[in-house]
């Protein structure tokens, strides 16, 4: 593995940055839950992928990504770093295209991924996460 060369402090925010449960995560689960929505978190979706989605809807088969800004590439707030600059656009790259064959894999399972950037309102994705849970599930399953 390549060594990077950061200092001391840089090493020590990024190994404190969250992986799971992070505040944007935290805040659409709230919403969710209280808009009457019961879910799963951080679980994979699919058999056999190791992929986890943050929010899991089984029954309507709606997996939930909520995607930060730099590790994801967001297009309005994405930052390439100076320092080991190849690497972190590697790694970004990396991550878009894991993102978009996760997409693809959900899909032809008959799952649908909705992805929500860290910097999206929590309440308006909410909403959007809401109504499309609502239109996948069949009459059978209800409203709650």
């Amino acid at each position: 593995m390549q060594r990077l060369d950061t200092s001391e402090a840089t090493r020590k925010r990024m190994s404190r940055q969250r992986s799971r449960n992070t505040a944007p995560e935290v805040v659409l689960r709230r919403a969710l839950h209280a808009s009457g929505l019961r879910f799963r978190v951080h679980r994979r979706p699919l058999p056999g992928v190791r992929r986890e989605a943050d929010v899991v809807f089984g029954p309507a088969r709606v997996a939930v990504f909520v995607d930060g800004c730099f590790w994801h590439g967001c297009p309005e707030h994405a930052t390439w770093p100076k320092n080991n600059a190849s690497f972190w656009r590697e790694k970004i790259e990396k991550n878009r295209i894991r993102d978009a064959d996760t997409d693809t894999r959900l899909l032809a399972a008959g799952w649908l991924a909705v992805r929500v950037w860290e910097h999206e309102d929590p309440i308006e994705a909410a909403v959007r996460v809401r109504n499309v849970v609502l239109e996948r599930r069949t009459p059978s399953q209800g409203h709650g």
